[in-house]
């Protein structure tokens, strides 16, 4: 298992992280991780309507603002919302942002009810 290259937790900008969040396409990916916990880079990027280079883009586009960490095994790639490092930096910066983007994005990618509340954390954060 190799770590791709992120920002430690103390140096996550704020600025970066809007705007990383700030693409319509990588608030999905984050909406998606928040719901799967960890998905490889090819099932986050299903159905994203957009070219795998494209997606690539992305994901590093959220690697280096400090939103995922990335880790490869093999040649598969990895990605999981880096939730505690950002509650840490931006308390309920990540809930607020999911709380108003997940029921649009699942409503549009699953069909599911459009009053679906944000994921619990998993772990001893639960």
């Amino acid at each position: 298992m190799r770590l791709l290259p992120h920002p430690a937790t103390e140096d996550i900008e704020l600025t970066e992280v809007l705007r990383a969040l700030s693409d319509p396409v990588r608030l999905e990916i984050v909406a998606r991780l928040s719901v799967a916990g960890e998905m490889t880079c090819t099932v986050a990027g299903d159905d994203l309507g957009v070219h795998k280079s494209t997606a690539s883009h992305h994901y590093r586009t959220l690697r280096e603002a400090g939103v995922v960490l990335t880790k490869q095994v093999g040649r598969l790639k990895y990605m999981s919302l880096r939730r505690d490092d950002l509650d840490a930096r931006f308390p309920g910066l990540l809930d607020s942002i999911l709380r108003a983007t997940l029921p649009a994005v699942l409503t549009s990618a699953e069909g599911t009810d459009a009053a679906a509340p944000v994921p619990a954390r998993s772990g001893a954060d639960a």
